[in-house]
């Protein structure tokens, strides 16, 4: 199994909207993923409530059956309809795969 872990700092204002409102704007995206990726088998989301400058405002975490089941997640249109909105408010993306 193949854990993807996607952290993100965002813009203090972005796309017409605020630091969390665009927090809830990507959780709600991100969510809308579940179930319809093949070979996703877990997808949560989590928005910071911490603040420090040493966090990040969002974070994804999913399992994956396989490293093809990730590689495809990255090329399937719902996943790739996203992306321009979540790089538009995002100033800071960091990530993580590994095998579990």
């Amino acid at each position: 199994m193949i854990r993807h872990i996607v952290m993100w700092r965002l813009k203090d204002q972005a796309e017409g909207a605020d630091r969390a409102s665009n927090a809830k704007q990507v959780k709600a995206l991100l969510e809308s993923l579940r179930g319809r990726i093949p070979g996703m088998l877990h997808l949560e989301v989590g928005v910071d409530f911490s603040g420090t400058a040493q966090s990040a405002d969002l974070v994804l975490v999913t399992d994956f059956e396989s490293r093809a089941a990730l590689d495809a997640y990255q090329h399937h249109p719902a996943h790739v309809a996203m992306k321009d909105f979540i790089g538009a408010v995002r100033e800071v993306r960091m990530m993580v795969d590994y095998e579990v």
